[in-house]
């Protein structure tokens, strides 16, 4: 029979054994990550992950944060609300000239099909007869910057037009009111500006500026390893928008919580082009927009290729696919 002494001791090891047995047993925490994004076209794939619930097969648990711009979802990132953002290009451009802790990680998404938003009665039939009147639209996002090429390719400038801010569900109102001639907007509003003008609605194609659905990582995002098992999630979640475009609309409509309408989605998403890349043509474009925005917007940081090119981190995307990174 043991002595109480040696009893005592025999059940301390006993517990500490079956204490280190059972924390041995316990599976690792799921990392979780927290996503902003506002382009639900744009950033289909993540919205067709949560939908189908494709994260754990990555061992991830993601929550989706959603905002009405990119601008809106890019401050979430910056201010570590995030760790991942789904944003446009040019915001992630003035971001980075602005100094801030930012890295893109993937070029999720392309998109060239732009409207000019006018009426009937004010005469605005090319991108010349832009002089002098006022344009509305959501200053600081992607917009902006297609507005400047459109504006280019009539040889004019922003100096030529007057700049009226409205959030995109401001401007279908202030184009009926005439409180603008024309407009440019996201093209979730395209549909609410055609039901607001009625039989006065115009509008003129552009495709000379092709947007880019940006994934960004912030200063929260500190774990490659993470990103890396997004990135695979999204790989998934592109491979299923591929082999059933229907199911994606459908997936999409339904993460957006009425936010999109069915008949935008089935008209706007085939005019985009979905795999996460990072490529020369990313990076040149980028370098095209931060020069811009110095000059449009007096920003202090450096256009140059060098300096751009630090800012694509391209470590998750080349372990998620190798092939999608061809910048150097």
């Amino acid at each position: 029979m043991l002595r109480p002494r040696a009893l005592a001791a025999a059940l301390l090891t006993l517990l500490l054994t079956a204490t280190a047995c059972s924390t041995a047993e316990q599976p690792a925490a799921t990392p979780s990550v927290t996503i902003a994004g506002s382009d639900y076209l744009g950033g289909a794939p993540v919205y067709l992950a949560q939908d189908r619930k494709l994260w754990p097969e990555q061992g991830v648990r993601a929550t989706l944060q959603s905002f009405p711009t990119g601008r809106d979802a890019l401050n979430a990132v910056l201010g570590g609300q995030a760790q991942l953002g789904v944003v446009g290009d040019l915001p992630a451009v003035t971001a980075a000239l602005s100094g801030r802790d930012l890295r893109v990680v993937a070029d999720l998404s392309r998109f060239a099909d732009w409207r000019l938003l006018t009426r009937t009665d004010h005469g605005i039939t090319g991108f010349d007869r832009l002089k002098g009147r006022k344009v509305g639209l959501p200053q600081g996002t992607n917009v902006e910057y297609a507005l400047s090429r459109m504006l280019a390719s009539a040889g004019l400038t922003a100096a030529d037009v007057q700049l009226v801010n409205l959030a995109p569900n401001q401007l279908p109102a202030a184009l009926a009111r005439g409180d603008v001639d024309a407009g440019l907007t996201f093209p979730s509003s395209y549909d609410a500006a055609r039901t607001a003008l009625g039989e006065r609605y115009a509008e003129l194609r552009f495709t000379g500026y092709t947007a880019r659905t940006l994934l960004v990582a912030g200063p929260a995002a500190t774990d490659d390893a993470r990103t890396t098992a997004v990135l695979r999630t999204l790989l998934r979640a592109q491979a299923e928008l591929t082999a059933d475009p229907a199911a994606a609309r459908r997936a999409v409509l339904a993460q957006s919580n009425g936010t999109l309408q069915s008949g935008y989605v089935e008209a706007f998403q085939p005019a985009y082009e979905y795999r996460p890349t990072l490529s020369a043509e990313l990076l040149q474009q980028l370098q095209d927009e931060a020069a811009w925005a110095k000059s449009a917007q007096g920003l202090p940081g450096s256009a140059d290729r060098a300096a751009l090119l630090a800012r694509l981190h391209t470590a998750p995307l080349a372990a998620a696919d190798p092939a999608a990174v061809t910048v150097r």
